[in-house]
């Protein structure tokens, strides 16, 4: 199975990215994943289930640890034709 899960962190700051948004694109950078797209307003990486749901749990805990206050995200399986 594919997933796709598209994220953000909160508090926003557009002056300076803050250290949760850069521990986010860490983690998503350094998962097994393909199709990764980090940006200042969301993120969006897929890749196989196990992969994803291991990214998605190191992104919850690292980004909160990291002064997270909000995580949106959401997670959407992949059929053979989304890419």
């Amino acid at each position: 199975m594919r997933l796709r899960v598209e994220f953000t962190t909160e508090p926003f700051d557009l002056e300076e990215a803050p250290v949760h948004a850069l521990v986010a694109r860490e983690v998503i950078e350094a998962a097994e994943l393909d199709a990764v797209d980090v940006g200042p307003f969301g993120n969006t990486a897929e890749g196989g289930a196990d992969e994803v749901l291991g990214a998605v749990d190191a992104l919850l805990r690292k980004t909160l640890a990291s002064g997270a206050t909000r995580i949106s995200l959401q997670v959407n399986v992949l059929g053979e034709g989304d890419a």
